[in-house]
């Protein structure tokens, strides 16, 4: 398989993909795909937050496979991008893909301090933020499992995968770019 300069980032909800993905962005000259941003503004366009439109997603599989589609598309004309996605590894296997891992808890308290967040997940208390970040979880793994046949939770996927529980974005995209060069190189 030929290897493009395209890391696609996949991970745990509120595990930093976003933020990681800016800072190796920035470093490496790299523009960003965020399919994301995509669910989200599809989601609110639907007046749903981002739960109930993964409900809704699951009974309307053409809108799961236009957004995976997507990210192909693009992989296809371009090169030297990141690929913020949770199958982004899946719709570009020759992208160096990478995992982030992040405790439950810590996802929840950032998740509800995400100000970006609020016009697709209002909740009242971080245990709140928890409980849906569970159920969107086994949500989109069922959901992809149905459709694409794959388990994002299989680390398998990934040829790097990164906790960043206790690490901060700078030190998590540090970690990705000194990997993505080695792989790079081999």
């Amino acid at each position: 398989m030929n290897k493009k300069h395209i890391i696609s980032m996949a991970g745990d909800l509120a595990s930093g993909k976003g933020t990681v993905s800016k800072i190796i962005s920035e470093e490496l000259n790299y523009g960003i795909y965020k399919n994301g941003e995509y669910f989200r503004q599809l989601a609110k366009e639907m007046n749903m937050d981002v739960t109930s439109f993964n409900i809704y997603v699951k009974d309307h599989p053409e809108i799961d496979r236009k957004i995976e589609n997507s990210a192909t598309e693009y992989a296809q004309k371009n090169d030297n991008f990141i690929i913020d996605a949770r199958l982004g590894w899946y719709a570009v296997p020759e992208s160096y893909k990478v995992y982030l891992k992040v405790e439950t808890e810590v996802a929840a308290e950032r998740a509800f301090n995400d100000v970006n967040r609020k016009s697709t997940e209002a909740f009242s208390t971080v245990e709140e933020q928890e409980e849906d970040l569970i159920r969107r979880f086994a949500l989109e793994n069922e959901r992809y499992f149905s459709l694409y046949g794959v388990h994002k939770e299989d680390m398998s996927n990934y040829d790097l995968v990164v906790d960043t529980t206790k690490l901060t974005p700078d030190e998590v995209a540090r970690i990705i770019i000194e990997n993505y060069n080695k792989w790079l190189e081999n």
